[in-house]
């Protein structure tokens, strides 16, 4: 949907924005068999699959896994960090590789989401990050393989939620960030992902 649902509000812990917008190429997306963008492969994918686990990796290279339904599928460029190694275009094709900016900077908001080898997932975001200081976070947090996310200001923001009854607080997990409107709670025109408790 278009905000943290009726289903999902008083479960949501976390919540934070997606990848590219669907027309940018490099890019494909699937939810409840329905595809938006065509999957492409080798394109870095974030694949949910029906059970509720999450792996990240190279489309048709390394997922999706055999035996598992797809829920969902959201790509974005290529792999920025796989086997623990950043890609290596990361310093030497900064904006045709991994996305044109406001402005033109190479050193602009940027998001990413990794995985580490227990499987435990790794959101990453700040102000000011290249693609090489957002891969070298993630590495650093144990990511063996991460997809880059949405980057520029008005469009990366990540929140934790607060539960005291009614409609939960969202805490910004990046501080002074640019943040969404309604911070997911209310209609958004771009994808994003929320984090569940069971």
């Amino acid at each position: 949907g278009d905000r943290i649902g009726t289903h999902e509000i008083h479960r949501v812990v976390a919540a934070f924005n997606g990848g590219f917008k669907l027309n940018y190429g490099s890019v494909g997306f699937m939810a409840d068999g329905r595809v938006a963008v065509p999957l492409k492969s080798g394109l870095g994918s974030i694949v949910t699959y029906k059970d509720g686990a999450t792996q990240i990796g190279a489309w048709h290279e390394g997922v999706p896994a055999s035996g598992l339904g797809v829920a969902s599928v959201l790509q974005n460029l290529h792999l920025l960090v796989d086997h623990r190694v950043m890609a290596s275009s990361v310093a030497s094709c900064i904006r045709s590789c991994w996305g044109w900016t406001l402005g033109g900077g190479s050193e602009v908001a940027r998001s990413a989401l990794g995985i580490r080898s227990d499987g435990q997932l790794v959101w990453a975001a700040g102000k000011h990050l290249s693609p090489a200081a957002i891969g070298q976070g993630l590495v650093g947090a144990g990511a063996v393989r991460a997809v880059e996310l949405d980057i520029n200001p008005e469009w990366i923001a990540g929140y934790l939620y607060v539960h005291h009854g009614g409609v939960p607080t969202a805490v910004p997990v990046v501080p002074g960030q640019f943040g969404i409107p309604g911070r997911l709670l209310t209609p958004y025109g771009r994808d994003f992902f929320t984090i569940l408790a069971n």
